[in-house]
């Protein structure tokens, strides 16, 4: 029996080394490394033509690599042909048989590989259990809404009950309240089975809620690899930093000053004296800028009412802002402020006593400020 499980650490389940894939003299995929455990849900996400379906293909073995390493459960799968790898693929394009019901859709592979009659009907009440489809087996396609072939794709793949799932955009094609639905479906599905998942999304939202680890792809190399909380919270450049997130984080400029024994950022305000931000956490390597432009980085949840402020927070700076526009949102209420000659969003609670044209004190939780460098857009640490 091998050992090679027991140690503490999980083993990788899909591990990605130095991928390279070019057509031609044109590089799609740049040096990729990512690596998953088993049970783990990855979510490829990017803007569209940065990658991310054909990393999806070479994991499939629909694409071959033009070098580096893909191995799943330790065992490289270099050459290997897709149906020899152990996946099952569910794409955005649902290509269900039409003239067949859902049930010999569901059951179609299975027979394929000559699973007997009786196993054949067992897994098909189980998936559709599980997908609350079990009153649409009699049906064809053509009688189902987008979201039902959508499960019925997701039932076709989970009875071969592989080694490993690729989901590529499943839920671009639904309407966005159904879309929801189906992301909590797709959750609750992976936290049922602990199967291990690489999802594709242009959808930040989406990468955000399913995922146990997150990939950033820009043009065909990684920009940065982690949990949600990572990516979210402490962006590794400024692309990451306005990709994830909704609003986007705010990014503006400022200069670094000493502040008695500290550091402060100072922001431009319209017709005003600059905005003055003491930073007694600030990076280490803010130390280096002094005197110079940074990129200041805010989320607009950090940016409140002074009521609304975080109480735990370690450094929280108040200023007056002049509100641009308001828009209520029902939960929040965002305001756009300008800002180190940007305009920027700020996120306040619904009955904020705020308008246009008028001054407000807004609160700035400077622990969840970032900082980059406006040359190589990178954050500093």
């Amino acid at each position: 029996m091998s050992s090679t499980h027991m140690s503490s650490t999980p083993a990788s389940f899909l591990k990605i080394s130095n991928l390279r894939k070019s057509y031609g003299s044109l590089e799609i995929l740049k040096d990729i490394n990512l690596e998953i455990e088993e049970g783990g849900f990855l979510v490829l996400v990017g803007p569209s033509g940065c990658g991310k379906s054909t990393l999806l293909n070479t994991i499939a073995g629909l694409e071959p690599i033009t070098s580096g390493e893909i191995a799943i459960d330790e065992r490289s799968v270099a050459g290997l042909h897709p149906s020899k790898r152990d996946i099952a693929m569910v794409f955005q394009s649902y290509a269900l048989y039409p003239n067949m019901t859902v049930a010999g859709n569901i059951a179609f592979g299975m027979e394929i590989r000559g699973v007997p009659k009786a196993e054949r009907e067992k897994a098909i009440k189980q998936v559709a259990d599980m997908l609350q489809i079990s009153h649409l087996l009699d049906r064809k396609p053509g009688q189902l809404s987008g979201g039902q072939r959508q499960r019925v794709a997701m039932g076709r793949a989970l009875v071969r009950n592989p080694k490993l799932f690729l989901f590529d955009e499943p839920l671009s094609n639904l309407d966005a309240k159904l879309r929801v639905d189906m992301r909590t479906e797709i959750k609750r599905l992976h936290q049922r089975m602990g199967t291990t998942i690489v999802y594709v999304t242009h959808d930040q939202i989406e990468a955000m809620t399913l995922a146990t680890k997150i990939a950033v792809l820009k043009d065909g190399v990684l920009q940065q690899f982690g949990s949600p909380a990572e990516i979210y919270n402490n962006p590794a450049n400024t692309f990451v930093a306005d990709f994830m997130g909704s609003p986007a984080m705010n990014l503006l400029t400022g200069t670094v000053e000493a502040n008695g024994s500290g550091l402060s950022v100072a922001l431009d305000r319209q017709h005003e004296e600059p905005l003055v931000l003491g930073m007694p956490h600030a990076p280490a390597g803010l130390a280096n800028y002094h005197g110079k432009k940074v990129i200041f980085g805010i989320r607009p949840e950090a940016l409140t009412d002074p009521d609304s402020a975080d109480r735990n927070a370690r450094t929280v700076a108040e200023g007056d802002c002049l509100i641009d526009v308001v828009e209520p949102a029902g939960a929040d209420t965002f305001a756009v402020i300008h800002l180190g000659g940007k305009a920027i969003v700020a996120r306040l609670r619904a009955d904020a006593a705020i308008a246009a044209g008028q001054t407000a004190r807004l609160a700035f939780n400077l622990d969840k400020a970032v900082f980059f460098d406006p040359a190589s857009q990178l954050r500093i640490a």
